[in-house]
């Protein structure tokens, strides 16, 4: 398997030096080898996709740019469009930039395949002008942090049962004035450190918690200003994707008309969406079990 991956990685690097690429992203997952020390300057800008831990992490540091994927088996387009997502969150990518990815399936342990992505093209929403930069909505971390537990609930659902559920990020006030309680709300009178999404002792709660009707609404720093919300917004578009459900239409309508961010599981599909400017941002398949 190691002269396939040399040999995949290498094509890639031709194509990303003849295509101009600002670089090239290699999920690392699926390679029992990189064939890159930390003294052999890499072919290319790299960009490192992982679900290691932390030390994992911070040894692929020296090679390149890291970006932390949930430890949910993806498709190789599901890994690609995850990575790239927390890119543009991150300020990573940017519209305009093209992409080289490589990708595989963990288990096999050699890469098999190339992506060549045009971010502004694949992200049609990054084409919009005007558009707010989602590194200006929410903190990058928050964003990262949240897409995980959505793509977790995806692939592992709640007690065995499949749940649907709607996460609210940024412009936490404007989206209050447009939404009403529908339960009492579960985070009232904790401290924003307690009911913060960054902290990992609420990861299970939060999981809990999204069994019940309605969106959570998070502030841009990440902490939870409740749960159990009806979002009065809902966008009544010929341009909207046919097939989506209520769920959707009430993320879309909310980023409408405020400048946050909603990300949507969807129960009956297992499908991840993220929305911004009323616009379908990028859609994930489920993870696959």
């Amino acid at each position: 398997m190691k002269d396939i991956n040399k040999i995949i990685l290498d094509h890639a690097c031709h194509i990303a030096d003849e295509v101009k690429a600002k670089a090239l992203m290699l999920y690392t997952d699926a390679v029992s080898e990189l064939h890159i020390t930390k003294n052999e300057k890499p072919c290319f800008n790299l960009v490192l996709v992982t679900r290691g831990e932390e030390e994992l992490a911070e040894e692929l540091n020296n090679l390149g740019t890291v970006i932390n994927v949930p430890d949910v088996n993806l498709s190789r387009l599901g890994q690609v469009k995850i990575a790239i997502t927390k890119g543009i969150a991150a300020g990573i990518f940017k519209k305009g930039d093209k992409l080289v990815c490589i990708s595989g399936l963990p288990k096999l342990g050699y890469v098999d395949s190339i992506f060549m992505i045009d971010v502004g093209k694949e992200f049609e929403v990054l084409t919009s002008q005007n558009i707010t930069d989602i590194t200006q909505v929410v903190h990058p971390e928050v964003f990262s942090e949240t897409l995980n537990i959505v793509l977790e609930l995806a692939a592992q659902g709640r007690e065995g049962r499949k749940v649907g559920c709607i996460f609210v990020l940024g412009d936490h006030e404007k989206v209050l004035q447009l939404s009403r309680q529908m339960v009492i709300n579960p985070f009232l009178g904790y401290t924003e450190e307690e009911r913060n999404i960054l902290n990992p002792d609420l990861i299970e709660t939060i999981k809990e918690f999204s069994a019940i009707d309605g969106a959570f609404v998070i502030k841009d720093n990440g902490a939870i200003v409740t749960a159990g919300r009806h979002l009065n917004a809902a966008m009544e578009s010929k341009d909207f994707p046919q097939g989506l459900g209520s769920r959707h239409i009430a993320a879309a309508g909310i980023t409408d008309i405020t400048n946050a961010i909603a990300i949507v599981l969807s129960e009956s599909t297992g499908n991840v969406s993220v929305f911004k400017n009323g616009k379908l941002f990028v859609s994930i398949l489920k993870p696959i079990p």
